[in-house]
């Protein structure tokens, strides 16, 4: 069985869908549809901008759901999924591509649900860490006892776990983590804490315009971040999608069930090729392909 995935914010890249747009009438289309929507032109800053250009949220996570969209659409009747799976902005990516969202609504969505996190980033000024080599239940005890906030925010395969929160509490929580045998504990340059608590303000933005959006039933199943599990009624999605903004990303418990399910081969759709990594680290017998 195939699944096609969609990455997150962090895979972007200057020049990002440039070849795309000039060598395929339909994405570039697409493209221009986008420029119309958002008011500004993001092709402008996907192929010739600047990193810092593309490092905004409100500019990164729009950038990255047209790349990987886009591309999707583009294959036509080769976009064949019995499953599909997004790592974190990569599941609105993944439901517009498997038809449960329109592409305009979809862009829409992806960039209230950018300018809200922006906002929150700005409100509390907070951040996430990386924590390699340390088993998810460790992990979660010990930033259960860590007063301030700090959760764990992506399980994006074993051994790597990401923690979100305050600056304070991150700082400890890297200590404690180290102590408990983690081999690493990288503070990350984002602009804040993504998946945690710290996200209410922009979770309660994002449930509005999701309430009012019009969702399908995908093509086939996709499997949410919130609890990696298999979906496709359109209510379940919603409630889903909202939850998704405060909680963590379950992408390693993703991929052991959609290989539990049958998965023998995985597609990666848009910038780099981290999730093809991701997926490589929990098994090495899923035959793996991208395209960006």
């Amino acid at each position: 069985m195939k699944a096609f995935v969609f990455p997150g914010q962090g895979a972007q890249f200057v020049g990002m869908g440039k070849d795309l747009y000039e060598s395929n009438p339909l994405a570039k289309e697409m493209f221009e549809k986008a420029n119309e929507v958002l008011g500004f032109r993001i092709t402008d800053l996907m192929f010739e901008g600047t990193e810092d250009d593309l490092k905004q949220t409100k500019v990164t996570q729009p950038a990255v759901f047209l790349h990987s969209v886009i591309l999707a659409k583009t294959l036509g009747d080769d976009f064949n999924p019995d499953m599909v799976a997004g790592h974190s902005l990569g599941e609105f990516s993944a439901l517009v591509a498997a038809g449960a969202l329109p592409f305009e609504q979809g862009l829409k969505l992806v960039e209230t649900r950018a300018l809200a996190m922006q906002k929150a980033c700005e409100a509390t000024p907070s951040t996430m860490a990386a924590i390699i080599g340390l088993d998810d239940e460790t992990i979660e005890q010990v930033c259960a006892g860590i007063d301030g906030v700090v959760v764990p925010a992506n399980f994006n395969s074993p051994g790597q776990v990401v923690i979100s929160g305050s600056f304070e509490a991150i700082e400890v929580a890297c200590e404690k983590l180290k102590e408990a045998g983690a081999k690493r504990a990288l503070p990350l340059k984002v602009g804040g804490a993504f998946h945690s608590p710290l996200m209410e303000p922009a979770r309660e933005e994002l449930a509005k315009a999701i309430h009012e959006a019009q969702f399908s039933a995908p093509m086939c199943p996709i499997y949410q971040d919130v609890d990696a599990l298999p979906h496709t009624d359109p209510e379940e999605i919603k409630e889903n999608l909202i939850k998704q903004l405060t909680a963590p990303v379950r992408w390693s418990h993703i991929v052991a069930r959609m290989i539990e399910d049958g998965m023998t081969e995985a597609v990666e759709l848009g910038p780099g090729t981290v999730l093809q990594g991701l997926i490589k680290r929990t098994s090495k017998e899923i035959a793996l392909s991208g395209m960006q």
